[in-house]
């Protein structure tokens, strides 16, 4: 099977970046989580003691700093400068800042050049918000995936309650979605918004192993993937 790339994009809680991973472990591609590199960046900006308004300083640290992504069997293992921030990465905290710190410019330029180096090989399956339209734009398959927001806020809830990490109330995460929504979608920079040829998948009702088959069964109708 000839490898080839597939761009997923889509707004916050949409089950991007799990659905990403079981599509590369099925066809035995790279899965990249962009988002978490976003993450990371923000991680290192408040072990720094900045605010997300200190732009300048941000992009300095940004430049100095190490991010590895590293596949593992659970998932993908994020380490900064040696450090191991795969957990740290995903707290509330580092969730109520990342969406301003990637809308800094150089921040996303920077981050988008690594992200296409990884891509060149081809075999990557690829998450975010702008891979279809910015990162990967020739990837051979794009889908923007989706949910509404009560849903996508009750998965990250649950998601929350079974990892003991729950400290915000269903309605409060319902609204921060919301919010990232809309920064995502209003940054100048790179906005959140879907591919001209990307495949639209809604997955309110959709369980993830019905939306990793409708996307491995893309693979192979467009590209022959699939083993």
């Amino acid at each position: 099977m000839d490898k080839f790339n597939i761009a997923i994009d889509g707004p916050a809680g949409a089950g991007k970046s799990t659905i990403a991973r079981l599509v590369a472990g099925a066809l035995g591609f790279v899965y990249v989580d962009t988002g978490a590199m976003y993450r990371a960046v923000t991680w290192k900006v408040q072990q720094e003691g900045l605010r997300p308004d200190q732009e300048s300083e941000i992009v300095a640290i940004a430049n100095r700093m190490r991010i590895e992504l590293i596949p593992r069997a659970e998932g993908q293992q994020v380490i900064v400068d040696d450090i191991d921030v795969t957990k740290a990465i995903r707290t509330t905290a580092i969730t109520d800042d990342v969406s301003q710190i990637a809308s800094i410019g150089a921040i996303r330029q920077l981050l988008v050049a690594m992200q296409k180096q990884m891509a060149i090989s081809k075999g990557v399956v690829m998450d975010g918000r702008d891979i279809g339209t910015h990162v990967m734009p020739d990837a051979e398959i794009k889908i923007f995936l989706t949910a509404s927001v009560s849903e996508r806020a009750e998965r990250r809830f649950k998601e929350m309650q079974s990892s003991g990490s729950c400290t915000m109330t269903l309605q409060e995460l319902e609204h921060d979605i919301a919010r990232r929504d809309q920064m995502d979608q209003e940054r100048e920079i790179s906005p959140l918004k879907r591919a001209h040829d990307a495949v639209l998948m809604d997955s309110t009702s959709m369980s993830i192993e019905e939306v990793v088959d409708e996307i491995l069964g893309l693979c192979k109708d467009k590209v022959g993937g699939g083993k």
